[in-house]
């Protein structure tokens, strides 16, 4: 058969079509040289999804080496659908974090359910079953009709995908910044459990294995999503509204159970998700993974709409769909697996030894390109750095100093900010109970599902403070990795592993790409200090809105294991007469923090908080001691807002307990720096010398209380005295009055 050409082909260089498909000049032409010819319209398109930064990690692959990918626990490191870290007992658990922010830009309820999806697929894909789900997602201030209407949409979308297809959203953290104003980020994690027989890989091996579609019918929806996804967004970004998927949740619920039955038949190779440039990815990933090639006859795709393109069957990222390499001849045993469920599962080719992916439609060759060249020699570029003129001024600011003239006052202004307010309003949309196994629910630390079955738990969370990233991106980096990990010690676990999100502008501009290199330096450093490798995660660039970028974001998606449940802890007091300390002493650090945002009318400037990792590791390790020899009663790391709203924190859930303390440093430090690796922790007064024993750098600064009331007191006068019950109503009332404003 001959190579069928496009009638445009001669168009595509001569008009430089290719470039509103996303590829370079210099691309294009490389293009041509790997083939020998021109590329037609297809095969153009192949490459500009394939070669797209959120595909190939053409500018991010030199700065992701750094991390350290490997441990003695770890199973499965970057490079499959998701990560996978050994949790004993033949079980592991598997989990990926991925981001969704320029389809929910212009589309929020669907660009944030078909993230949760994609999450979910790149889990069971692994032959895990997804036990929950988390988020961390950032918009602009709630004073903007538009920043409330996609915070509304967003979490609809999450809460309607979430909760049809029947995992529980356990966790997550959001922040508002005027950075995020025209760029949200919506980002989607997802843990699972498996045992080691059971692990999957998406490689297409064994030469004439029958390649074979599941799940739901290809349709136009998605088309250069992740080409629109390696841009900034503008005025005309709207315009690509079609590029949003459209997402079934009950169609994933049927798709999650048949894949899972279908890892049990050995019949099965291999499997992956269609995501991101869904056929035309997960077909030449698996073979160039595999050293194999594969071809396919379009024709026999499932398709939901009448005279659909190879260009568009290829390109489509529509929901719920699976690739999978079986033997050949046991064909039926899938087909009588899937139609279970009632999807479908259609041979559409098969694994050949040439190393090319292969398109037939209409019986005549569509494309014909080397799948090694679109997947693992995509090009790489390595991008100038510059360090910003703005990091250099505030490297030169003496140490902001702030003035709070009444700290009663401030801190229920802090609780009201909306990243620190209470977030029920979220939340209370998702099903956090479903399947039965959720322990800790949102709101404390980390979340904690139990494994079913067994003695064990897995605490997880979400993590990152931007404003430090600006600040500082390698301070802040340090800092993102270890308060994760703090809050998973906090409720009793060790710290196994980490997935991460990087979240930043266009890294063709050097100060950006600065910021890139110097936030994923902090990181490793901190992954090294605590023992988390990196097992997987997401880079999302190009996140600006007319040439402003966002702060640097590189969330943290971190897993713990809790060896015993009786183990787990949470932050909230426990009872009267227990005793409060502080792990660490406060620092006059106030750029970046809250206390500075709400003084500077939402601008932060200066000096990130300083941070050693050896001292955060050895805090770490003397809590976590503490917890599991059983002389902690509640633990609580002291983040946005500093001592005194971690403090309020730990009564603000009707338990009708109050907190009496004393502080002695300098009064505004004391109650609102948010100097790094501190704790607070309530210990009975039976473990006041175990607890001391165990764990250096602690003060006791007071008491639980029966009254009801937070009271702190500075060298015999009273700073802060006000009822829990005002606290509460401020700190719950603050998200759900912002959202009813008509300003």
């Amino acid at each position: 058969m001959s190579l069928l050409l496009e009638p445009n082909v001669e168009q595509i260089k001569e008009q430089k079509l290719y470039r509103d498909m996303g590829l370079t000049d210099e691309e294009f032409a490389n293009v041509e040289q790997l083939l020998g010819r021109t590329p037609n319209y297809t095969e153009t398109g192949l490459f500009s999804v394939m070669w797209s930064e959120h595909c190939s990690y053409k500018n991010s692959k030199p700065v992701l080496k750094k991390f350290p990918i490997t441990g003695e626990k770890v199973l499965q490191g970057p490079g499959e659908g998701a990560g996978i870290v050994d949790i004993g007992d033949n079980q592991a658990v598997v989990f990926k974090i991925e981001s969704h922010n320029h389809p929910s830009a212009i589309e929020p309820y669907q660009g944030a359910a078909t993230g949760v999806g994609g999450i979910i697929r790149d889990v069971f894909s692994m032959g895990a079953r997804p036990i929950a789900l988390l988020n961390s997602l950032r918009f602009g201030e709630l004073t903007s009709p538009k920043v409330r209407h996609l915070f509304e949409e967003v979490v609809a979308g999450i809460a309607g995908y979430g909760n049809c297809v029947g995992i529980p959203t356990v966790g997550g953290e959001i922040q508002f910044e005027a950075s995020y104003e025209g760029n949200p980020l919506v980002n989607a994690m997802c843990v699972g459990l498996i045992n080691h027989e059971d692990i999957q890989k998406g490689q297409a091996k064994g030469v004439g294995n029958t390649v074979m579609y599941v799940g739901a019918k290809t349709g136009r929806d998605g088309i250069h999503g992740a080409t629109f996804a390696s841009e900034e967004l503008s005025d005309q970004s709207d315009e690509k509204r079609p590029a949003v998927q459209v997402g079934d949740p009950f169609m994933e619920k049927l798709l999650l159970e048949a894949c899972l039955e279908l890892i049990k038949c050995d019949a099965l190779v291999g499997i992956q998700d269609m995501g991101a440039a869904g056929l035309t990815s997960s077909s030449a990933e698996m073979a160039s993974k595999a050293g194999s090639g594969i071809e396919m006859n379009l024709d026999l795709v499932p398709q939901r709409e009448t005279g659909m393109t190879p260009y568009e069957m290829m390109l489509s990222e529509s929901q719920e769909r699976m690739l999978i390499v079986v033997e050949k001849g046991r064909e039926n045993e899938i087909v009588e697996i899937v139609e279970k469920y009632g999807l479908e599962a259609v041979s559409v080719g098969h694994v050949t030894d040439d190393k090319r992916l292969r398109l037939t439609h209409n019986g005549e060759v569509v494309a014909d390109v080397p799948v090694d060249a679109l997947a693992e020699d995509a090009p790489v570029y390595h991008k100038p750095s510059q360090e910003p003129a703005y990091y250099r001024e505030f490297q030169e600011q003496s140490a902001y100093a702030p003035t709070v003239e009444n700290h009663s006052d401030m801190l229920v202004t802090l609780l009201k900010q909306p990243t620190i307010a209470n977030k029920e309003w979220v939340y209370n949309q998702y099903d956090y109970q479903v399947r039965t196994n959720t322990v800790v629910s949102p709101g404390s630390d980390a979340a904690v599902v139990r494994v079913r079955d067994t003695n064990k738990a897995l605490a997880m969370t979400t993590d990152c403070n931007s404003r430090y990233l600006y600040l500082d991106p390698e301070v802040g980096g340090r800092i993102a990795v270890a308060e994760a990990a703090r809050n998973l010690v906090c409720s009793g676990a060790q710290p196994l592993a980490i997935t991460d999100c990087l979240n930043f502008g266009n890294p063709e501009k050097p100060e950006i790409f600065w910021q890139i290199e110097k936030a994923t330096d902090g990181m490793s450093d901190a992954c090294r200090e605590l023992s988390t490798p990196v097992i997987g995660g997401n880079v999302s660039l190009y996140n600006e809105t007319k040439g402003e970028a966002i702060y640097p974001t590189p969330v943290i998606g971190m897993v713990g294991l809790i060896d015993d449940i009786n183990h787990i802890t949470t932050q909230y007091a426990k009872q009267k007469d227990d005793l409060i300390y502080v792990i660490g002493k406060a620092e006059a650090e106030f750029a970046g923090t809250e206390l500075q945002k709400v003084l500077e009318n939402g601008t932060v400037f200066g000096h990130s908080p300083k941070l050693d990792l050896a001292v955060e590791k050895t805090r770490q390790d003397q809590l976590l001691q503490a917890i599991r020899e059983g002389a902690v009663q509640s633990a609580h790391d002291i983040a946005e807002g500093g001592f005194a709203v971690a403090l309020a924190e730990k009564v603000m859930n009707g338990s009708g307990l109050g907190v009496d303390v004393t502080v002695d440093g300098e009064a505004t430090a004391e109650l609102f720096s948010e100097t790094q690796s501190r704790f607070i922790v309530t210990v009975s007064p039976e473990n006041k010398e175990k607890f001391e024993m165990l764990v250096q750098d602690v003060t006791l600064v007071g008491r639980v209380t029966e009254d009801a009331t937070l009271t702190v007191k500075h060298q015999e006068n009273v700073l802060v005295q006000l009822s829990v019950e005002e606290l509460t109503t401020a700190w719950k009332g603050a998200l759900p009055c912002l959202l009813k404003s008509k300003a």
